[in-house]
C-alpha cells in the first residue's frame, strides 16, 4: 500500500486538474493555493525553477493538508527529489523521463509524473515506477497522437496532455482519451493575483463539464 498514491488517486479522481504555478513566490501562494482549492483543485504543482520552491511547497503542504496533493515540476535530478519529499511534496513532476528520478520518487513512497511524447518513453516511464504519464510539450502531439499511444500503452494509464492546455482546446484531447490536464500559463502567470487565478480556475472547471 502506498498513501501518497492512495491519496492521489482520490484527488485525481475528484479533479484531474494539475495547477501549475511556474514563477510563483512563498508569499502569495498560500493565497492562491485557497482559491485554487475553492474552485475545486485538488493538485498543485510548483515547479523548480520558481523563487524559493520547496519554501512554496511546504507552506502549500501545510496550509491545504488534507484538501489538496502538494508536489514539485522541473524535477530534473534524484537529489531533487530528496529535497520535495523533505518539503512534504508528495508528486514529483518532470518535463522528461529520466529513469533514475522516477525510481526514486516511487522508492521513496512519491507519486512521479513524468513527461513523455513518444512510446519508448511512456514504456519505460512506466516500467521505472511512474503513476501517470504526462504528454508533453503538447503542442508537439495532438489528439490524434495521443489515440494513437494510448492503443498501445496498459489499460488504465493515465496521460495527461501538458503544454498550451486552455479551457477552449481541451474537447479533443478529452475525445482521444486523456485522463486529465496540466495547466499552465492559461492558469497561472506569474504576477496574478489570487482573485484572478481564480476566474482562470472557474472556467476550466466549467469547461471539464
Amino acid at each position: 500500500m502506498n498513501i501518497h498514491r492512495d491519496t492521489f488517486d482520490a484527488a485525481f479522481a475528484r479533479c484531474p486538474l494539475i495547477a501549475i504555478l511556474r514563477g510563483v513566490k512563498p508569499d502569495e501562494v498560500e493565497a492562491i493555493g485557497e482559491e485554487l482549492v475553492a474552485a475545486g483543485f485538488t493538485i498543485i504543482e510548483v515547479p523548480m525553477n520558481s523563487p524559493d520552491p520547496l519554501d512554496s511547497i511546504a507552506r502549500l503542504a501545510k496550509r491545504l493538508d488534507g484538501r489538496a496533493v502538494i508536489g514539485a515540476g522541473t524535477v530534473l535530478t534524484v537529489e531533487q527529489v530528496a529535497g520535495v519529499e523533505a518539503a512534504d511534496g508528495t508528486l514529483v513532476i518532470a518535463p522528461n523521463a529520466d529513469t533514475a528520478v522516477i525510481a526514486e520518487a516511487a522508492r521513496r513512497g512519491l507519486v512521479a509524473l513524468p513527461g513523455i511524447v513518444t512510446p519508448t518513453e511512456a514504456f519505460a516511464a512506466l516500467a521505472a515506477g511512474a503513476a501517470a504519464l504526462k504528454l508533453f510539450p503538447a503542442e508537439a502531439a495532438s489528439p490524434a497522437v495521443l489515440k494513437a499511444m494510448r492503443a498501445v500503452l496498459p489499460a488504465g494509464t493515465r496521460v495527461l496532455p501538458v503544454g498550451g492546455i486552455a479551457p477552449d482546446n481541451m474537447g479533443p484531447w478529452n475525445a482521444a482519451g486523456a485522463a486529465g490536464f496540466g495547466l499552465g500559463s492559461a492558469l497561472y502567470a506569474k504576477g496574478l493575483s489570487a482573485a484572478e487565478v481564480r476566474a482562470r480556475a472557474d472556467a476550466f472547471i466549467a469547461a471539464l463539464g
